[in-house]
């Protein structure tokens, strides 16, 4: 990250020596590290500790221990196994004293070659190993040991109670080999160039960052790992602010056509014809919004919504105003069917104010067109006509927006749907179709942590809508566990029966469509009782719907969803759903977001166990919409102890988004989260956790912040300029990865 001459020197020539050719290239293709400096930043994952020195008489059970002994004898033995059939395997078993005791230490395999010659009869040694019983005794399987040449009392020491730092590594190289090739290099540590402003570093009590690569690699205490931590925390969280601080004080920089909504324009008449009153906070983010697009820089904003918060709402009340200002608004949506689903509930909200240019159409109208890939090349046109001309007032489309051909008249707001599933390019490629730089507002309903959209969407101001409108019903939310009680399944599917039969609709949800070829070479190698049910494939939509209508939900209109259907078919289903034709119907997760039928009461996804947190939130907030309490179960065949039903108990236990993040976020790694739509820097986090340095990652925004208003090019701070160099270079890699 701290790139310097010393530390760029490629690791395949300076080493040649140390790592060899082999050892550079298996580094290079699958730990990515090709410099010196990536090498000194691949930090230990853990430390071992080899445990205080213990005498042979008192070694405890299950513990790391280390012994000081004398090789009392050494026998090989040779025996027959699955993987040595013909009597070739070989086992070497070694007693050792120290004058309390004794002790059997036993290798296997290849292993037994080094030891065999290593550790005669009256060798003196250092052992290190987790102690276990075979056969009643006690014994140290493959433990790790130094030879003792002379007495050094102090080597015994220092050896036994070394921090052992284990690194991440492959099949290919153990981590010992790594800490190796790391200690080879780990003097041009001293070279490192500090990317942290002295003021920062000294004023946070900080070691420089010499030092705590030193602390990190070779650390003699636990406090050594405190301060070396402490420290990379927060080059890593300083660099990355620093890096959108930059974005969001250029973007400031950038002008902007000005959107103040006319008097009594298109947005007075759309308020005028809503049948309900906005939430307090509906009113509170418009305003935030209302403000930003009356300024000359381009509006940045991330609109986070709990599910069914009316974030769309308030999306259509920006994209008016720009429309009254004279500009035209563009929706970016990351499906079909949701790019048609907004298309029809937003033409629906605004009524005879949609139809601009048409008989009927209100004074104040405009056009809403649909812009997608699959659509007839006629209609296709006529779209792209009435974006040049200014015509359409409102686009809502899918990537398609982004095409070279698509052209606009005057583009002045961009809302993108659903961020998770775009990248930053993405979003760019659509604010370079305005004249001037086109306001920005993005939307997830996937609550984030507060700490993860300062550092995913850290370019972008936060606005939250937390309050469900009036009207929207509670879900509940139940495990329906399949395997260990299966009339459970039965009853549930009783109760899609009563909602329908009480005029509802339902939603049955599985993991895949059921048409693809099964992979034989994928289908159960797992061997361990909880993976049971995870041998067979997940359950298909085809073969549900096929048996429901078959059996428990026979008599009733069950219809399929999914995304390798034909546009035309999947936006027919929907039709018939949305109009109470269909009772239920059977999906893929294309029902994830913005699919809104308050009518539909009831969900039942299959194989719930194979959903993430948030995406079993965003499945579950298709319910409960209108008047009519929701209700979702979560069907697993997933034991009760398993982490899978705990996931499913946590999802089922709240209602609450971002509570479900946390829980999220807590049980896999970032990465997953910050996910790979985003670009790469984030990805470059390898010692801050996102959730529990919250604290670092605000103060880090702060300090980022004030640097970049002070000197937005870093020119006096060249070692910073460095590492973000280096940072953006890494992001730009993977961005063309990706492209």
């Amino acid at each position: 990250m701290d790139l310097v001459p010393a530390l760029e020197e490629p690791l395949r020539q300076p080493l040649k020596s140390v790592l060899g050719p082999a050892t550079a290239k298996v580094m290079a293709e699958h730990l990515g590290l090709l410099t010196v400096g990536d090498l000194l930043h691949h930090y230990p994952r853990r430390y071992e500790e080899r445990g205080q020195l213990t005498h042979l008489a008192d070694l405890p059970m299950d513990e790391h221990v280390t012994v000081v002994a004398q090789v009392a004898d050494a026998r090989l033995h040779t025996f027959a196994s699955a993987k040595a059939p013909r009597g070739k395997g070989q086992r070497l078993e070694v007693t050792i004293t120290d004058g309390s005791g004794r002790l059997q230490l036993v290798f296997f395999g290849a292993g037994v070659h080094k030891p065999h010659k290593e550790l005669l009869p009256g060798t003196r040694a250092m052992f290190a190993g987790k102690v276990s019983v075979f056969n009643r005794r006690l014994q140290l399987a493959h433990p790790a040991y130094e030879l003792l040449r002379g007495d050094p009392e102090e080597s015994v020491e220092t050896w036994a109670g070394a921090l052992i730092p284990i690194y991440p590594a492959t099949a290919k190289l153990e981590s010992w080999k790594i800490g190796k090739a790391i200690q080879t290099v780990l003097p041009t540590a001293q070279e490192a160039a500090d990317p942290l402003p002295d003021t920062l570093r000294e004023g946070r009590g900080l070691v420089p960052l010499p030092e705590a690569l030193l602390k990190i690699h070779r650390p003699h205490t636990k406090a050594d790992i405190e301060d070396a931590r402490s420290r990379l925390k927060w080059d890593e969280a300083f660099v990355l602010q620093v890096a959108l601080a930059r974005r969001r004080h250029a973007d400031a920089q950038l002008p902007a056509v000005p959107r103040k909504p006319a008097p009594e324009g298109l947005l007075t008449a759309f308020d005028a014809r809503l049948p309900f009153t906005l939430t307090d906070g509906q009113q509170r983010v418009s305003r935030e919004i209302f403000d930003d697009l009356a300024t000359d820089h381009p509006m940045h904003r991330l609109l986070q919504g709990e599910v069914g918060s009316g974030k769309t709402m308030v999306a259509l009340r920006a994209m008016l105003a720009v429309v009254d200002a004279g500009g035209q608004a563009a929706m970016l949506a990351p499906t079909e069917v949701l790019a048609q689903q907004h298309h029809r509930s937003i033409v629906e909200m605004m009524g005879e104010l949609a139809e601009g240019g048409m008989l009927g159409g209100a004074e104040q109208a405009t056009k809403v067109v649909l812009l997608t890939g699959s659509m007839g090349a006629a209609a296709r046109r006529h779209a792209l006509l009435d974006l040049t001309t200014g015509e359409a007032g409102i686009v809502i489309g899918t990537h398609a927006l982004i095409e070279d051909k698509v052209q606009f008249h005057d583009l002045g707001l961009v809302v993108v749907d659903e961020q998770h599933r775009f990248g930053v390019e993405q979003r760019d490629a659509l604010r370079g179709k305005g004249k001037q730089p086109p306001h920005l507002l993005v939307m997830t309903a996937t609550p984030i942590p507060r700490t993860v959209a300062m550092t995913v969407f850290g370019d972008l101001e936060t606005s939250v809508l937390d309050q469900l409108p009036a009207g929207r019903s509670p879900i509940a939310s139940h495990v329906v566990p399949a395997a260990d009680k299966p009339h459970f399944l039965s009853r549930a599917w009783e109760r899609v029966r009563e909602e329908v039969e009480n005029g509802h609709q339902a939603y049955v949800v599985c993991p895949r469509i059921g048409d693809e070829e099964d992979d034989p070479k994928k289908s159960g190698k797992k061997k361990s009782p909880e993976d049971e049910a995870e041998k067979r494939p997940p359950l298909a939509v085809l073969d549900v719907a096929d048996q429901l209508t078959k059996g428990p939900l026979q008599g009733l209109r069950v219809e399929v969803l999914h995304g390798r259907m034909h546009p035309d078919d999947k936006d027919a289903v929907m039709r018939r759903f949305a109009a109470g034709e269909t009772h239920v119907l059977v999906a893929t997760t294309v029902i994830e977001v913005g699919v809104n039928v308050p009518n539909a009461t009831a969900m039942v996804i299959m194989d719930a166990d194979r959903f993430g947190v948030s995406q079993l939130h965003q499945l579950r907030g298709r319910v409960g919409r209108g008047s009519a309490p929701g209700l979702c179960l979560l069907v697993t065949e997933m034991p009760e102890a398993s982490p899978a039903r705990q996931r499913l108990g946590a999802v089922a236990s709240t209602l609450d988004g971002f509570e479900l993040s946390r829980i999220d976020l807590e049980q896999r790694r970032e990465g997953d989260v910050l996910g790979q739509a985003q670009s790469g820097a984030r990805t470059s986090l390898k010692v801050l956790a996102v959730i529990e340095d919250e604290e670092i990652i605000a103060e880090a925004r702060e300090e980022a912040t004030a640097v970049v208003a002070n000197d937005p090019e870093l020119t006096r701070l060249p070692a910073l300029r460095t590492a973000l160099d280096a940072l953006l270079d890494e992001e730009r890699e993977q961005y063309l990865e990706k492209g």
